[in-house]
């Protein structure tokens, strides 16, 4: 022990005092400090790495070090960070446990994000840190071995650091020459290296242990810092190839914005339904028929199809923002932008919409009204009077919309309101029962069997509700359509443990498991009123197409021409009905690709000038 003892006090000398000691001496020292205060950076680095590939194989890890490069820039951030606070704080322990919870706070909100929704945290994510931290409660964040891992280990070198390198990083100039060179080296090559696409999209492939066409793995094969870093660049606004705004003004010259006769004007109610989607032909063994057969009554009075959206199991904005605007692309809006909801509202219908949960969630309260809804029904300014302040489920929020919208319909003016429900959102217990049996237990885990009976116990009440809502609209006089639509694919355990069990097959790969993942439903209904004035009985099969083209189907429906816009990209969906954000595409005739050639790439290309064109110059 006292050999010991001897030891560590020899090492703390020198890390403390070594600096007063001849230059040559003085050099060792700094060397010291900096050396340890360098490797203790890069073994941050490493931890990022370690959370980086959440529930995926670690295969994935040991790609990162195949590829010199991805190690390389993951690990560099983390060292020229923390290098950077010993400069400016003086201490390296300080510094270090500062610099790491920088890093690693971003790397372990990373891990969750991945373990629950699969999704990666990108920097678009952070602007809208209020809606992650709401969705936080709804999640077990417990810490595992790995967690304790990078915990212990941090506590460790700060420890190591405060008693082995005490010293401070070098007299005034050497602190101040050191800190500028590193903000410069931050500044210039490096901030190249990192938003350089073909760096990122070429130089860092790593796709041995991934799917290369599922963008969550793409994320997580390069790392996390490394990707989070180039998540920068598309978080604002990237000017389209070829961009010119006069090319654009002339793509969109030849329509004018068509008026809605008064006499063809119906009231129109959209209902965007929380992880609704029709999973009756997936067959799976057990499912009682009841839970889908009122929803199976109503699609045979309406016309129905299938919806592809850019998202699974998360990010429910990105159908509704798709669906409102006819954008591909979304941004994280700031001011007024061009909408359908706009248009409408100049053709004289009234506005606005219901949705029982928190307005701050993905900053709805905002956004809703640049995207042109005059009034909107949230939890905290009507909903939640009636519950106690608790968000509202669906025995309380469609009766309570439908009496809303009765009342609304008895106005002389026509209205358009944008609707969604709370109930689907996941997790689904894995535990407990809180719905009525709906799937018999016919061998399938404990985890499983509760999550799917309380995700389909869920889903039988809402289409309960919605039937009772029809039939009020049903026996309305004044005229009424109504879309009813799915956001996306639900959460169905962690890692997708029950769409395993279930053997669904969500490889995005395959056509069929790109379609399993990303696809939903869309119905559209109308009132014997609302046949009669638009002269169509709004049965029959829709075609498959994405979210952004939602509306001009709904249009198309209705007899209404719409907007210019609507009537330019009527053109893109007649030639290229799925267009995502995720690269995947579906042609006329039907065929499934990730490249579009020909006359389909220069309509895509042109569709990417004018969308720019839209989201940046607001008329009304």
């Amino acid at each position: 022990m006292h050999k010991i003892h001897l030891f560590i006090k020899s090492f703390w000398l020198f890390g403390r005092h070594f600096d007063s000691s001849s230059g040559k001496h003085r050099f060792l020292f700094y060397l010291w400090n900096w050396g340890m205060l360098a490797l203790a950076s890069l073994a941050t680095g490493l931890l990022s790495l370690l959370l980086s590939f959440g529930h995926y194989d670690w295969g994935v890890m040991w790609g990162f070090f195949a590829q010199p490069l991805i190690a390389l820039l993951n690990l560099l951030p983390a060292l020229l960070l923390i290098l950077l606070l010993y400069c400016i704080i003086g201490r390296s322990w300080i510094a270090y446990i500062v610099g790491s919870v920088l890093v690693l706070s971003l790397s372990v909100a990373n891990y969750f994000m991945l373990m629950f929704r699969d999704d990666p945290l990108m920097f678009s994510d952070i602007i809208n840190v209020s809606t992650a931290m709401g969705v936080v409660d709804h999640y077990n964040l417990s810490i595992d071995k790995r967690l304790w891992f990078c915990v212990v280990l941090v506590i460790a070198a700060t420890v190591l650091l405060a008693l082995f390198a005490r010293g401070n990083p070098g007299r005034g100039i050497i602190r101040v020459v050191v800190a500028a060179a590193l903000v410069l080296l931050c500044i210039f090559p490096l901030r190249w290296l990192y938003t350089n696409s073909n760096v990122y999209n070429n130089k860092t492939q790593n796709y041995e242990h991934i799917n290369r066409w599922s963008a969550t793995q793409l994320f997580i094969s390069k790392g996390y810092i490394y990707p989070f870093l180039y998540s920068i660049t598309e978080a604002f606004p990237s000017v389209p190839e070829n961009y010119d705004e006069e090319y654009a003004e002339s793509l969109l010259a030849p329509f004018d914005d068509t008026d809605i006769l008064e006499d063809k004007q119906v009231n129109v109610v959209t209902m965007m339904l929380e992880s609704f989607t029709d999973m009756s032909g997936w067959d799976i063994e057990g499912l009682s028929e009841d839970v889908y057969a009122p929803y199976h009554a109503l699609a045979s009075e309406s016309f129905t199809g299938t919806l592809v959206t850019n998202i699974f199991a998360g990010g429910t904005t990105d159908t509704e923002r798709c669906f409102l605007t006819g954008y591909v692309k979304l941004e994280n809006f700031r001011s007024n932008v061009n909408s359908y909801v706009w248009y409408l509202r100049n053709q004289g219908f009234s506005t606005g919409g219901s949705h029982p949960s928190y307005d701050w969630f993905y900053n709805r309260q905002n956004i809703n009204s640049y995207l042109g809804l005059e009034s909107y029904y949230f939890l905290e300014n009507y909903y939640g009077a009636l519950t106690d302040g608790a968000i509202a489920y669906d025995d309380v929020f469609f009766p309570e919309l439908t009496q809303l919208l009765l009342e609304e319909f008895e106005r002389e003016e026509r209205s358009f309101t944008y609707n969604l429900n709370y109930q689907g959102h996941g997790p689904y217990s894995n535990d407990v029962l809180n719905w009525p049996q709906c799937v018999e237990d016919v061998g399938y885990s404990a985890e499983t069997w509760y999550i799917i009976n309380n995700y389909f116990g869920s889903l039988a009440n809402t289409i309960e509700n919605i039937d009772v809502m029809v039939e009020a609209f049903r026996d309305c006089e004044e005229p009424v359509v109504m879309l009813l639509f799915g956001d996306h694919k639900p959460w169905f355990g962690d890692s997708n443990s029950v769409y395993a069990e279930l053997g669904i097959n969500i490889d995005t790969s395959t056509e069929a498991g790109f379609y399993n993942y990303y696809s939903t439903s869309y119905l559209m209904w109308a009132n014997d009123a609302a046949k009669k004035v638009l002269d169509n009985d709004f049965t029959g099969e829709g075609p498959t197409i994405s979210s952004n083209f939602l509306m001009n189907l709904l249009f198309e429906q209705c007899n209404w021409t719409g907007s210019a816009w609507m009537q330019y990209t009527d053109q893109l969906m007649e030639a290229i009905p799925v267009v995502t954000s995720n690269g995947f595409y579906m042609t006329a005739d039907g065929n499934f690709t990730t490249e579009l050639d020909g006359e389909n790439a220069q309509l895509l290309q042109d569709f990417e000038i004018v969308e720019y064109y839209r989201k940046n110059n607001f008329p009304y």
